[in-house]
């Protein structure tokens, strides 16, 4: 009787599951709805008032640094201090939160699945070809050689960084408030900081580059580092220059300079923006460390593979071809799906571990690289969201500072000369570590990438515009592969004796076409 009677509430307490599911189903909506939308508040509220805090905060330990309310609606003069920039709170990476997620990580899971696939595919038709397993990888032995010219290279202008930058801000810190000649002696100060900037960052990482004639990886890395340092220096002058003509101006005895392990963790800390204080961490996680580096290692094999498997095969005999449209378009859409790879590699290897590494060794909090680019449906939001660190520098140090030079009624000019900036900046890198003038990436900023930017606007919303952005942006990854891999190719076969300037301007693949 008991066993029938407890059937029977069982089968009842089913048939009432089943009828509740329907209703389950139309609630769902409403409810994630309701619950993202109260989420969302919070976070806001929440940031608002770490931005409270961190303001109070700034301005007892920064009295100097201070402004009031009348000085920040002056059309011109000093820079608002740091509290009033970027904010850097703790927080976690979003691939971190995302892989949490086994749905997100059966993806990552099939990213390796096609790592082995290519690995696989490459000992087999080598073990079909050469009748043995080739593990050679010669090309990144090419790649990355002659690497201790590298680390002499990266040591130097480390060191020069480190003390060159720190040095003329101190001198002309301390000197400034007593000089009776501030704006000659800054002025001097300021060129110096300048012709180092120039010259020794400058001029000397790429001399050395191209008169060692170093493969295109070890190119990467001088001229990155290069980059980098020369971000970094920039930033530190221009957060703390202010804080000091402040204190001149409040005739305060206390001089803001920064002491010296603050600006070297600056130096080695995944951010663009100086600050005295970051956000820390209060431990460091040590396999999370070692496994974002075997990460790093196994995205460059990734890439290896990405190359010998898809790219080299089909570029190796080009300069056989004719240079024509029939042959263009069909190399472009066969490098789209390299192109992709690479440019996830690039994200995921990069912004994501290599950051996080550092960012964990040196137990810096804020962990916002990037976004959700992924999502962007216009242009504009993804500049703004696939490399954090770089697009914090521009916004700060090139459109505010261009804006509040000449006023809030240039915005369109300040943009134009953002883009203009980093289209220089990527094209000049890629021209040294190349080591020829093809200025496609410059083409695509400053053609397509300001055009995209203004028509896929931030008032772009719905799934069909996201498809159009990952359309083009995969067809401009196909176009870099193909040309940059031409050119590349053609300079290898078809090699100048007595080059004249037209040369060096002309793409060399438009007009060599030899037999091997």
């Amino acid at each position: 009787m008991n066993i029938c009677f407890t059937a029977d509430l069982t089968h009842q307490g089913i048939e009432n599951n089943v009828n509740l599911f329907p209703l389950h189903q139309e609630l769902k909506p409403a409810f994630m709805k309701e619950v993202d939308s109260h989420f969302t508040e919070f976070v806001n509220r929440l940031i608002a008032k770490s931005v409270l805090l961190e303001s109070s905060t700034a301005t007892s330990t920064f009295p100097v640094a201070t402004c009031s309310e009348r000085d920040l609606h002056k059309p011109k003069g000093l820079r608002a201090p740091p509290e009033h920039g970027k904010l850097f709170i703790a927080r976690r990476s979003l691939l971190d939160e995302l892989f949490e997620v086994n749905h997100i990580r059966t993806i990552y899971h099939m990213f390796i699945a096609l790592l082995i696939l290519f690995i696989l595919s490459t000992l087999v038709v080598d073990f079909i070809d050469e009748g043995r397993l080739v593990l050679e990888f010669d090309l990144l032995v090419f790649a990355f050689g002659k690497f201790p010219v590298v680390v002499s290279t990266w040591l130097c202008m480390f060191l020069s960084t480190f003390i060159l930058p720190y040095g003329l801000f101190l001198q002309w810190a301390q000197g400034h408030c007593c000089s009776s000649h501030r704006k000659i002696r800054s002025l001097f100060f300021g060129m110096l900081f300048m012709l180092f900037q120039s010259i020794g960052l400058g001029f000397g990482p790429t001399y050395v580059a191209v008169s060692y004639a170093l493969p295109p990886a070890s190119r990467f890395v001088i001229i990155l580092e290069q980059v980098r340092l020369i971000m970094k220096a920039y930033s530190f002058i221009r957060e703390n220059v202010p804080r000091v003509l402040s204190s001149a101006k409040e005739k305060s005895s206390t001089i803001p300079v920064p002491q010296v392990t603050q600006y070297l963790y600056f130096l080695f800390a995944p951010t663009l923006i100086y600050r005295d204080n970051y956000p820390r961490n209060p431990m460091i996680r040590w396999g999370y460390v070692a496994t974002k580096f075997a990460q790093v290692i196994g995205s460059l094999f990734y890439a290896y593979y990405i190359f010998v498997r898809l790219c080299i095969p089909p570029f190796r005999n080009i300069s056989q071809e004719p240079f024509n449209l029939r042959g263009l378009v069909l190399c472009i859409f066969n490098s789209i799906l390299p192109g992709v790879l690479i440019l996830f590699l690039v994200f995921f290897a990069f912004l994501h571990c290599w950051l996080n590494a550092f960012a964990e060794m040196l137990r810096f909090a804020d962990r916002m690289f990037y976004k959700d680019w992924w999502n962007s449906t216009s242009y504009a939001n993804y500049y703004r969201t696939w490399n954090v660190v770089v697009h914090d520098w521009l916004y700060y140090y090139a459109y505010r500072d261009f804006l509040w030079f000449f006023g809030k009624k240039f915005k369109a000019a300040a943009m134009l000369s953002v883009f203009a900036v980093s289209a220089a900046v990527h094209e000049y890198v890629l021209g040294v570590c190349f080591g020829y003038f093809y200025p496609v990436l410059f083409c695509l900023f400053m053609c397509f990438g300001m055009v995209f930017n203004f028509i896929l606007n931030d008032r772009r919303k719905g799934p069909i515009w996201n498809v159009i952005m990952w359309t083009s942006l995969f067809l401009g990854q196909g176009v870099i592969i193909c040309l940059y891999s031409q050119e590349w190719y053609a300079h290898q076969y078809c090699p100048l004796e007595n080059p004249t300037f037209l040369d060096y301007v002309k793409p060399r693949s438009w007009d060599c076409h030899i037999q091997i």
